[in-house]
C-alpha cells in the first residue's frame, strides 16, 4: 500500500497539483493510483468544478479498473468537444439555471419589431432575375446538411436522409440534394461559361440585350472545375449509416472527395439546479448524455478548418439546410441571388407564417440600450413579447392575412468572410438555453435530468448591429414541406394546420411541381381531389416529378415546354434526364422518359393508358415496409408508356 501511496503522491507532485480538493473525495483517492497523469488532471477539474458525487459508488482499486479508465476517456471527449471545456459547460448551465428558476425573460428589454427583407412572387421578372444571379454565385457556395437525427418520432428505424422524398422515382432525400446540388453546379458553370463566352466574342457580334438563360444553356467545351463542397454534420445515431447510404450508392453520383462528414457529441446531463452532472442510470462509470442541438454545426465547421479553405479557394457563401424538405432546393437559386444582391451577412428563407402559428418568427429586436439583432423568435414567445411591448393583441395577421413576422425554417444562407470572423471571436460557440422539466412550483428538481441546448438559427445573436441580416420570403407550396410527423401525431393536428408528414410531405412535391408546370409552361393540368390517408385530408394532384438536372429554375423549365400541353388528374409523368422538351403533350395515364446527358429529346402527342393508381395503406399494417406505411398509400404499377 505504501508504495501505491508513493506512486500516487509522485503523479500528483509530478503536475504541480494541490492534492488536497482530490484527497477529499475517498473513492477517487483511492483510485488515483491507477490513473494517468491527464486523467488525474481531469478528476480535479471535476471535483473542483462541484462533481465530487460522480465518484461516491466507485469500487476498490483492483475491482472494474476498466471501467474507470473509460469513464475518464468520456470525460475526454466531452471536454475536448465542448469550446471551454467541462468546466465553461458547468459554469454556463448554473448561470442559465439560475435564470431559468428565476423566471428570466431572455428578451427583457427589447422591442420587437418586422426586420427588412424581400418577399418575392414565384415567376415574376424579380423572382427570374433572382435565380439566375443565384445560379451564377452557386459555384461560389458551400452547402452544409444538418443530419443528425433518426426516423423513430416519424415512425421509421432508419436514418430519415434514407427515407423517399417521394415514391413515384423513389428518391430518398440524400439522393435528391446531392443530384440538386450536382445540377446547380452544372448550371452554374454553364451560365458563367455563357457570359464568358460572349465576353470573348468580337464586340460587334455581341448581343446588345441581357444574355438569357438559354445562350447560357449552350455546351461550350473548357469544362467547369468548380466542384460545390458538401458537408454532413451527423451524430452517433446516424454516422455510420450516412456513409453506408453514400458508399453503397456511389455517393449519387457526386465526387466522394466533394463530401464531408463531421460527427457532431453529445453533451453532459444535469441534475440539478447547482449543474450536478447526471450519472448515467446504466452505469456509475458513465456521465449520461443528450443531444445538445443542431447549433453545433457552427463550432464543427470551426474547429475543423474547414471554412478558411473555402476562404482561400475564393467561395462566399455557406448555406445550412435540414434533413427533410423535399422542397428546398426550389427555393434555394433566387434565395443565394438575394444574397448576393442585397451583399446580407445572414438570409434566413422564409415563409408566410399565420398569426400564432408554431413555427418561429424572424423578427428584430431593439434593447433599451440601443443594441439590434435580427433573430428567430419561438411563436410561444413572440406572442406575449408584443403584448409586453405596446401590443395589446400580440402577435395578429395583416391585410395581407399573415403576420407581418415571417415564418422561419432554418434555411440559412451565410457569407463567408464575416462568418469566419465572428466564429474566430465565438470559437464557434452558439447562445445557449436550458429548458427543465420542473417537478412542481417551487423549481428545486427536475422530472429528469436536462442539458444545455442550442439552435443553429440563434448565430445571428452574437453578431454586431452592423451586420446586415435579412430575409427572404417564397410561397409555402414552393418552399416548405419538412416531413417530421408520424402518421398518428399527423392525424391529430388542428385542420386547416400542416401535417408535416411523410404524406404530406410526398403530396407536397406533387402540388409544386403541378403548379410550377402552369406557371412557367402554361400546362393544363387538372385540379386535385381530396383524399385521406392515414386520417390526414390531402390534395391528390397528379403525380408529376422530374430529376433535379431537368429542371431547377423557371426559365429553365419554361424553356423546355411548347404548345398546348395538358395532364390529368389521374396521371403521372417521370422525366429522368436534361434535354426533355415537353411540345403539344396530351396525357391521361402514365409517360416515364429516361434520356442519357447528351440526348435531346421531344414529347409529345396522346398519350393514353391505365397508368399507376394510389393504393391506401393502414399505418398499423406491419407486414408493409415501414417507409410505405407512414405515408399511407402504395403505387400500383397498372400499366405505363416508357420511352429509353
Amino acid at each position: 500500500m505504501a508504495s501505491v501511496v508513493g506512486s500516487t503522491t509522485e503523479k500528483l507532485s509530478k503536475l504541480d497539483i494541490n492534492g488536497e480538493s482530490i484527497f477529499s473525495v475517498p473513492n477517487l483517492h483511492k483510485n488515483l493510483s491507477i490513473l494517468s497523469p491527464d486523467q488525474i488532471k481531469l478528476a480535479r477539474m471535476l471535483v473542483e468544478a462541484g462533481q465530487s458525487h460522480l465518484f461516491q459508488s466507485w469500487a476498490e482499486p483492483g475491482v472494474e479498473d476498466e471501467e474507470k479508465r473509460g469513464f475518464f476517456e468520456q470525460v475526454a471527449r466531452l471536454n475536448a468537444s465542448y469550446p471551454g471545456g467541462l468546466t465553461s459547460y458547468i459554469k454556463t448551465a448554473r448561470e442559465l439555471l439560475a435564470d431559468s428558476k428565476a423566471g428570466k425573460n431572455p428578451f427583457d428589454g427589447f422591442t420587437p419589431s418586422v426586420p427588412t427583407g424581400e418577399v418575392l412572387t414565384y415567376g415574376d421578372d424579380n423572382f427570374v432575375n433572382f435565380e439566375e444571379l443565384g445560379i451564377r454565385e452557386a459555384r461560389n457556395a458551400v452547402f452544409v446538411l444538418v443530419a443528425g437525427g433518426l426516423g423513430e418520432r416519424l415512425g421509421y428505424n432508419g436514418i430519415k436522409l434514407a427515407l423517399p422524398s417521394e415514391t413515384t422515382m423513389g428518391t430518398c432525400f440524400l439522393q435528391n440534394y446531392i443530384e440538386s446540388i450536382l445540377a446547380l453546379q452544372d448550371a452554374s458553370c454553364r451560365l458563367v461559361q455563357g457570359y464568358n463566352h460572349i465576353l470573348r466574342m468580337p464586340q460587334s457580334t455581341i448581343p446588345t440585350k441581357r444574355v438569357s438563360a438559354s445562350i447560357a444553356k449552350t455546351k461550350l467545351g473548357g469544362g467547369c472545375q468548380n466542384q460545390i463542397p458538401l458537408v454532413i454534420m451527423t451524430s452517433d445515431d446516424t454516422h455510420a449509416r450516412t456513409i453506408e447510404l453514400l458508399e453503397s450508392n456511389a455517393y449519387f453520383g457526386m465526387e466522394p472527395s466533394q463530401v464531408k462528414l463531421l460527427k457532431q457529441e453529445k453533451v453532459a446531463c444535469l441534475d440539478d439546479n447547482d449543474a450536478r452532472l447526471a450519472v448515467d442510470p446504466k452505469s456509475k462509470y458513465r456521465i449520461q448524455t443528450k443531444p445538445h442541438g443542431h447549433g453545433d454545426v457552427h463550432s464543427l465547421l470551426y474547429s475543423s478548418g474547414l471554412l478558411n479553405i473555402w476562404y482561400d479557394a475564393g467561395l462566399r457563401w455557406v448555406l445550412f439546410f435540414q434533413d427533410t424538405n423535399g422542397l428546398l432546393f426550389k427555393a434555394i437559386p433566387a434565395a443565394l441571388g438575394v444574397s448576393s444582391s442585397k451583399l446580407y451577412d445572414v438570409n434566413s428563407l422564409a415563409v408566410p407564417r399565420k398569426a400564432k402559428e408554431a413555427i418561429g418568427g424572424i423578427t428584430k429586436l431593439t434593447h433599451a440600450d440601443g443594441r439590434t439583432m435580427v433573430i428567430n423568435v419561438e411563436y410561444n414567445q413572440l406572442d406575449p413579447l408584443l403584448r409586453a411591448t405596446g401590443h395589446p393583441d400580440g402577435d395578429v395577421n395583416c391585410e395581407t392575412g399573415y403576420s407581418p413576422f415571417p415564418g422561419n425554417i432554418n434555411q440559412l444562407i451565410l457569407k463567408l468572410g464575416p462568418y469566419i470572423k465572428e466564429l474566430t471571436k465565438t470559437g464557434g460557440a452558439i447562445k445557449e438555453f436550458v429548458n427543465p422539466k420542473y417537478k412542481d412550483s417551487s423549481k428545486t428538481s427536475f422530472k429528469s435530468s436536462t442539458r444545455l441546448e442550442c439552435m443553429m438559427q440563434d448565430y445571428p445573436k452574437t453578431l454586431p448591429p452592423s451586420a446586415r441580416v435579412g430575409f427572404t420570403v417564397m410561397d409555402a407550396w414552393l418552399a416548405y414541406a419538412p416531413v417530421k410527423n408520424n402518421p398518428e401525431d399527423a392525424a391529430k393536428v388542428p385542420k386547416g394546420n400542416p401535417y408535416h408528414s411523410a404524406t404530406s410531405g410526398e403530396m407536397a412535391i406533387y402540388r409544386a411541381n403541378s403548379l410550377i408546370l402552369r406557371k412557367a409552361g402554361g400546362v393544363q393540368i387538372d385540379d386535385p381531389v381530396q383524399e385521406v390517408f392515414n386520417g390526414q385530408e390531402m390534395e391528390v394532384w397528379p403525380r408529376i416529378t422530374w430529376k433535379p438536372i431537368w429542371g431547377l429554375t423557371f426559365s429553365e423549365i419554361k424553356r423546355k415546354i411548347s404548345g398546348s400541353c395538358s395532364i390529368s388528374q389521374r396521371s403521372t409523368l417521370v422525366i429522368k434526364g436534361c434535354n426533355i422538351f415537353l411540345e403539344d403533350l396530351s396525357l391521361d395515364g402514365t409517360l416515364v422518359v429516361n434520356s442519357v446527358e447528351d440526348a435531346e429529346v421531344k414529347v409529345g402527342g396522346v398519350v393514353q393508358n391505365k397508368g399507376w393508381i394510389l393504393e391506401k395503406v393502414d399505418y398499423k399494417d406491419t407486414t408493409v415496409p415501414e417507409e410505405v406505411r407512414t405515408r399511407g398509400f402504395r403505387i400500383k404499377k397498372v400499366e405505363q408508356l416508357e420511352k429509353n
